[in-house]
């Protein structure tokens, strides 16, 4: 077939501009462009391959036939073999003609450009986008000051483009990095052009692209240096503070029923004003408003939240000088235009990983459900368009809102979409927006996927989240489930994949922190930590084996009120291919007995005094002072002196054998992560 196939090949390729909420989305539609239909060529700027770099296109501007929008003809040069590799994309030959399946994202001027894409510029500046976020986060990290963030780097770091997609990340928090576009785009949508330079805006409102209230983000735009009304790129830093207030100290309350149980929600506010920090309106929005919420506190520790504020504040400043300075290197134009290529890389990658699911698995259609501890479903359906490279993902058949804090914000969903896209390529690119072009991402309204704005929110960021990747992962075939927690940053058992074994004792997915340093704990807190390893039994066993999961026995030295959010606790993380599951999590309350809570201790003495129970050691029983209480998966418990809380993580599961799945079909053979 290739040797019949001419020298040069061409297409239509129009440049339409479409608005959606307020931000412009860039396309270039791929139309089959036949010979005879009278256009002349004229002459030719070159256009390289958006992968490869080779010079294979030619590029012109003309009108379309109903003249309703400006395109560009594009002329493939090169053997049909050599299109197809290089390309790395369907390309049918008929009657003469090639129709080259593939989507490419850019600008109308990107698209007329005359310059080339280089395969080592793509590389360098992808790598200079994601240098900036990393040296925004050592900026944070140095200068804040709550344990959250400097010491467990609870943060995220990225530059979006002007639209509000995101470019490039460093590898902080995924659930944060696929939001925060949303957080971004709000904003622009919002304020519009009344931006100026100085200008510093805060969200944390799951309404505006935010994932639960402790998370705060800070958005700055970065100017053009040849128009101060030119937005060119915004950054972003997102933290969790450890209090915005809410019914309990942490504004994680596993009782919330309510966005107002947890906090301050601050949709929108410019924190800095042409360079003029509003302390004032912090002190009104963090403290005053949220205080007025009956049984509600406003921020308990704002000196500390609004110091790891202005760090923020410092590390996007830093991001901006770093701009600012590849800018001034290589000159707006050549970054803007890389920046739209490396998010037309990553779409091609999601294209052609979607195209080599349906060649393994036999199949354009994948489905998959799992249900949270309270028996809620998360459904979903994946129907893949082979051709195109797209595929839509429908979440019909999820439950409905709850009257708990599982209620998940839609920009969560997508921040566990795109992490499922981005571990299972097998190509290292930087996770940006190009990886959800192919996807269109359906969920159905008042679900726990999209509840009403006044739902509680704050377990839907750190545990329902993880339960959607879960279902994504599982509609792929791609692992077994794993720990499915991120509170507490006690880590667990990851799943097991086709050919490799799970991890003991990681944090898994989403979450990307670390914990706590035992001293720090110690010191911080009334707290002597007995024990801390992991939890020999819990992860799933064959061929494959799962991650063990983690034991966590903590004495409380004086009485405090202790709360707890997790998940798997009533259900085990499931295995593939016949493999087992991992083992359940549970949460212990060792409970000194206690006169004043109604502890019957007098009758605990006369059995003590007993002789018959006197028994052997070796089947001596635990001490009856104590009371061992399983407290289930969210709870909010006050402790008392020498009271224990013993936390078990659950742990992977398995992938069973390989004549197993040889029966079963195909699997796809990805290494999640």
């Amino acid at each position: 077939m290739s040797s019949a196939a001419p020298d040069v090949f061409q297409f239509m390729v129009y440049a339409s501009d479409k608005m959606d909420d307020g931000a412009m989305q860039r396309r270039l539609a791929v139309r089959e462009q036949h010979l005879e239909n009278g256009h002349k060529l004229g002459e030719r700027g070159t256009l390289t391959s958006t992968e490869f770099g080779r010079a294979l296109l030619s590029i012109e501007s003309i009108a379309s036939p109903d003249e309703k929008m400006v395109g560009s003809l594009m002329v493939l040069q090169g053997t049909l073999d050599e299109v197809t590799q290089i390309i790395k994309s369907d390309v049918y030959y008929t009657n003469g003609v090639s129709t080259l399946s593939q989507h490419m994202m850019a600008s109308t001027s990107n698209a007329n450009t005359s310059k080339g894409v280089d395969p080592i510029m793509l590389t360098l500046f992808a790598n200079r986008f994601m240098s900036v976020a990393e040296a925004m986060g050592r900026s944070l990290q140095q200068t804040s000051i709550s344990t959250n963030i400097k010491e467990r780097l609870d943060f995220s770091c990225a530059l979006f483009a002007p639209d509000g997609d995101l470019v490039a990340n460093a590898p902080f928090i995924p659930i944060h990095l696929g939001s925060m576009g949303f957080a971004v785009q709000y904003q622009m949508k919002l304020h519009g052009k009344s931006l100026k330079d100085g200008d510093v805006l805060m969200t944390n409102s799951p309404r505006a692209g935010g994932s639960h209230l402790p998370d705060i983000t800070i958005i700055t735009p970065v100017f053009s240096p040849n128009d101060p009304n030119e937005i060119i790129f915004f950054v972003a830093s997102r933290g969790h503070h450890a209090d915005v207030g809410g019914i309990l100290p942490g504004s994680m309350p596993p009782t919330s029923v309510s966005i107002f149980d947890e906090g301050a929600e601050i949709v929108s506010f410019k924190i800095v004003s042409g360079g003029v920090f509003d302390r004032d309106g912090l002190l009104e929005r963090m403290v005053e408003i949220p205080g007025r919420y009956p049984g509600s506190s406003g921020c308990r520790n704002i000196k500390d939240v609004e110091s790891d504020l202005k760090a923020q504040i410092a590390a996007n400043h830093k991001g901006i000088q770093l701009i600012r300075a590849i800018v001034g290197e290589y000159g707006l134009e050549t970054v803007q235009e890389y920046m739209y290529h490396i998010r037309a890389n990553a779409e091609m990658s999601v294209r052609n990983l979607l195209r080599e699911v349906v060649t393994r698995t036999g199949t354009n259609v994948l489905s998959a459900v799992d249900y949270l501890d309270d028996g809620s479903p998360i459904q979903l359906r994946v129907d893949i368009n082979a051709d195109e490279g797209s595929a839509v993902l429908d979440f019909e058949g999820t439950g409905p809102e709850v009257r708990n804090n599982l209620n998940t914000p839609t920009p969560v969903v997508h921040s566990a979409v795109i992490y499922c896209m981005r571990a299972m390529l097998d190509s290292d690119i930087p996770l940006n927006a190009g990886c959800l072009v192919p996807l269109t991402i359906k969920i159905p309204k008042k679900s726990l996927l999209m509840p009403s704005p006044t739902a509680a929110v704050c377990a839907g960021n750190v545990l329902t989240s993880q339960r959607i990747v879960d279902v994504v992962l599982k509609a792929f075939n791609a692992c077994a489930a794993s720990q499915g927690c991120t509170k507490s940053t006690i880590a667990g058992g990851s799943g097991a994949g086709p050919d490799w074994h799970g991890t003991s004792g990681v944090h898994t997915h989403i979450t990307n922190t670390r914990i706590g340093d035992v001293e720090i704990l110690e010191r911080r807190y009334p707290v002597l930590l007995h024990r801390f390893g992991l939890r020999e039994g819990s992860a799933g066993k064959g061929e494959f084996n799962g991650g063990e999961g983690v034991v966590r026995d903590m004495e409380f030295l004086h009485p405090l009120q202790v709360s707890i959010l997790s998940e798997r606790r009533s259900r085990q993380p499931y295995g593939l291919e016949g493999g087992g599951p991992g083992a359940m999590g549970r949460n212990l309350w060792i409970k000194q007995l206690r006169h004043e809570d109604g502890d019957l201790i007098d009758e605990i003495d006369k059995v003590e005094s007993d002789p018959l129970f006197v028994i052997s050691k070796e089947n001596m029983p635990p001490s009856p002072r104590t009371r061992e209480i399983n407290i289930g998966g969210k709870a909010t418990i006050l402790m008392g002196k020498g009271d224990r809380l013993v936390i078990e993580t659950p742990g992977g599961g398995r992938v069973g054998a390989r004549a197993e799945r040889r029966r079963g079909g195909p699997v796809c053979r990805w290494r999640v992560g």
